[in-house]
């Protein structure tokens, strides 16, 4: 059943602020149940806090949220999907099913692709979860397969031929102010009605969000897909579809397309019930009945000073990879933020 939360926040509309900071411990009576969500903001200011950066990053956080109502029956709406997945692009390193971050595979600029036949997007995005979901089925992560039942069925009226990207940065305001903008423009291109936005890694949670936003400010109805609670609650999106499954795996289980169905059919209801910002759906699926993969996520419990070094030293090699992709990418596109990988 939705709910709305209450607002977790504290900076003004508009501001982002930096997060409160709480122990950074995860003893074993911290440590999430079979039904806690993973505490993301903790455990990731912690983790990236024992690889030697103590200046936390600033996730964004708003007071108020804005709310598109569904201006007519789904089953007359076209339906945009907006992905952070990466076009695969040989010669750039591993990019498949549980590959490390590859900072040479992020795009950087809005890209779009049609959605027949299904593209080959990969994630190897930083921070998913790698030990406990290689993420082998791309439909965990892009729900072509499924919303395609979905408009043979009528539940839709249609799937719109192109999906759409938003690029993964830290940057909120390149996200706010060159690539949100853009997935608008595109969206209107193809007529869609409401968008789906699916999300992988921590800030692509983020991402996602602030693009929900300010497509609801303009009056486009959308559902972020995701698995990390509380940066989509800091954040504020108008719906939430949250399974609570190892990021990366926002769109059902692999290989069993009834959780997937299962998976969109609550999006779509999240569409159709949600009366005001801020409607959380939860999905009543569980990953499983072991219940370590929240546990495992992220803990530098037990890591020593050797194997910390080593985590910091492949960080900083894909985070300075990924930056030579950037420059890359806007000498080909000055200014543009439009071009395609």
């Amino acid at each position: 059943m939705s709910q709305e939360r209450a607002v977790q926040a504290s900076a003004p509309a508009g501001q982002a602020e930096e997060p409160e900071r709480s122990e950074p411990s995860l003893s074993a009576d911290s440590l999430p149940s079979a039904d806690e969500p993973i505490p993301y903001l903790e455990r990731t200011r912690d983790y990236y806090a024992a690889l030697g950066y103590v200046e936390a990053y600033r996730w964004a956080a708003f007071a108020d949220v804005p709310f598109a109502p569904l201006g007519k029956p789904l089953r007359e709406c076209r339906v945009s999907l907006v992905t952070t997945a990466a076009p695969y692009r040989p010669g750039l390193g591993e990019q498949g099913p549980g590959a490390a971050y590859n900072g040479a595979a992020k795009f950087h600029d809005v890209y779009s692709l049609p959605v027949a036949p299904p593209p080959d997007l990969r994630i190897s995005h930083v921070t998913y979860d790698r030990r406990h979901a290689r993420v082998e089925d791309p439909a965990v992560f892009l729900p072509l397969g499924a919303l395609g039942e979905a408009c043979r069925e009528g539940r839709i009226g249609a799937l719109a031929s192109r999906l759409h990207s938003a690029p993964t940065l830290r940057s909120q305001r390149a996200t706010l102010r060159r690539h949100a903008p853009e997935v608008l423009q595109r969206l209107r291109e193809d007529g869609a009605d409401v968008a789906l936005l699916v999300a992988v890694c921590p800030v692509c949670h983020q991402t996602m969000t602030l693009v929900a936003r300010y497509l609801e400010q303009h009056g486009v109805p959308t559902v972020v897909m995701g698995c990390a609670l509380d940066i989509v609650e800091r954040c504020g999106a108008p719906r939430y579809l949250w399974s609570d499954f190892p990021l990366g795996n926002p769109c059902g289980r692999a290989h069993d397309s009834e959780s997937q169905r299962q998976t969109l059919e609550l999006a779509l209801r999240l569409l159709e019930r949600a009366t005001a910002p801020r409607s959380i759906e939860r999905s009543p699926l569980r990953w499983s009945a072991d219940s370590a993969w929240k546990r495992d996520f992220l803990n530098v419990e037990g890591l020593g000073t050797e194997e910390l070094a080593r985590l910091r030293e492949e960080f900083e090699r894909e985070k300075a990879s990924a930056a030579r992709a950037r420059a890359l990418a806007t000498s080909l596109s000055p200014g543009t933020g439009t071009a395609s990988p």
